[in-house]
């Protein structure tokens, strides 16, 4: 039986580690990590991570040929393919803060992956790494005289959040990247042969490792350009009276551009995108490139640009000030169907409406306890309130903030008739009937489709 460890058990680690046990019960799979508060829940129905059809999954295969625990040690001892899924932040101090991964998460895995291996193991790397990462991996892990041999393979995440059950059942792509060395191709097989057992053969990808590892920050950094080149245009679309949303069909008809990632909104957020982008600036700038650096940077400078639009819509549609009016915070997810809120637009958003003195009610069916995380500065000004009509009652504004299903379900009539009036609504995800809206009286405002005003 080939014996799996996971090193992580985060958003990655856990659900990618679910699908191999439930689809191969003959391989073993222990998912390891020294946060004992994740492990325990791992372990309950009350999963630490929110992921439609995580736990049906979890359930099938846990105790049967899936495992959790705190013990790394005997976890790397025991494996034979080690997977490192752990935190790589981008860095907030010295060379390349802002933009650099931190890796020193990274690399205390590798020097505990050499300290306590007894047998040759296969490393693959399923953390998001700088391109090159594999090579600086390698030496940490054949320093000094260790006997055991390890060979290090990359196999990068594909994961969207919200779907990630339906991206591991049946992937566009499992890309894995190896040495062109004998040693590195019988590793690369007997990975790919793992994965094999659910996913065709066709779509699994085989690179040579640099290429495995640049693919995974380009993948983000081409999904992140079209969203904010959409709402580049959405802006253009507010300025001449054009319609975003028929724009982005129109153009996404052409079959050399194609319809995803062209929906306006309040931009992009999560774990991945401004992370990979970011490190891709550095690595062009360590390399003296200087030009494809600014050129990718863009990309995020305009995702904040449209973050601090919609604050500056609100401002101005609701007379230039909203100190002390109470607004409605619609979603804090960075998307539909998780409860992740990293680097969710949504931050950005109330951050720049507690600095203009605006009360703040936050609401979210999955997010909440994050949300109260992310802004411990504000939690004297933002209440926190899981019934959207209780967080809308009395509000001066209501925002979108998150595409939630339910919201487009909300019985809006009820909404307006306990709102002060006029009553504000701006839908930062434009997914509700502005002219429904429009016409039970609210004031609505949706991106590159313009405002929609009684007041004029």
């Amino acid at each position: 039986m080939i014996k799996i460890c996971c090193i992580g058990a985060g958003y990655v680690g856990g659900p990618t580690m679910a699908m191999i046990a439930k689809q191969c019960p003959d391989v073993q799979v222990n998912v390891v990590d020294i946060n004992e508060t994740r492990i325990a829940a791992w372990q309950t129905d009350e999963l630490p991570i929110y992921e439609p059809g995580l736990l049906d999954v979890v359930k099938e295969a846990r105790g049967r040929n899936l495992f959790f625990s705190t013990d790394v040690d005997q976890g790397i001892r025991d494996a034979d393919i080690v997977f490192v899924s752990v935190n790589t932040p981008t860095k907030t101090f010295g060379e390349g803060a802002g933009c650099a991964s931190d890796l020193q998460y990274w690399e205390l895995c590798a020097r505990r992956i050499k300290e306590v291996s007894t047998s040759d193991k296969i490393i693959v790397e399923k953390s998001t790494l700088p391109v090159r990462t594999a090579e600086a991996m390698e030496r940490v892990l054949h320093a000094g005289d260790n006997p055991v041999h390890f060979e290090v393979l990359s196999n990068p995440e594909f994961l969207a959040e919200g779907t990630a059950i339906e991206d591991l059942e049946c992937p566009d792509r499992v890309l894995i990247g190896g040495h062109e060395t004998a040693t590195g191709q019988k590793a690369l097989q007997t990975l790919a042969e793992i994965y094999a057992t659910w996913i065709p053969r066709e779509r699994i990808l085989t690179t040579n490792l640099w290429s495995s590892e640049l693919s995974k920050l380009t993948a983000n950094a081409f999904l992140a350009q079209r969203v904010s080149s959409i709402n580049a245009i959405s802006a253009l679309c507010e300025a001449t009276g054009a319609d975003v949303g028929e724009v982005a069909h129109a153009i996404g008809t052409d079959s050399r551009i194609g319809p995803k990632f062209l929906k306006a909104s309040i931009g992009f957020g999560g774990s991945c995108f401004k992370k990979d982008i970011l490190n891709l600036v550095y690595l062009c700038e360590t390399y003296g490139l200087k030009e494809p650096a600014d050129y990718w940077r863009q990309v995020v400078l305009m995702n904040e640009y449209q973050e601090r639009r919609f604050v500056t819509t609100m401002l101005h549609s609701m007379f230039n000030t909203i100190a002390n009016k109470r607004i409605a915070v619609l979603g804090f997810a960075f998307k539909a169907d998780t409860g992740d809120t990293r680097e969710s637009p949504a931050i950005k958003v109330c951050r720049e409406l507690a600095a203009e003195h605006a009360t703040l009610v936050v609401s979210d069916p999955e997010a909440m306890e994050n949300a109260k995380l992310e802004m411990p500065e504000l939690a004297d000004r933002i209440e926190f309130e899981e019934d959207p009509y209780k967080a809308a009652a009395g509000a001066h504004a209501v925002a979108i903030l998150t595409d939630w299903r339910l919201y487009k379900e909300l019985d809006f009539q009820r909404i307006f008739d306990g709102m002060q009036k006029p009553a504000f609504l701006f839908d930062g995800r434009n997914m509700l009937d502005h002219d429904a809206l429009f016409n039970m009286g609210f004031e609505v405002y949706s991106i590159g489709k313009g405002y929609k005003s009684h007041l004029r």
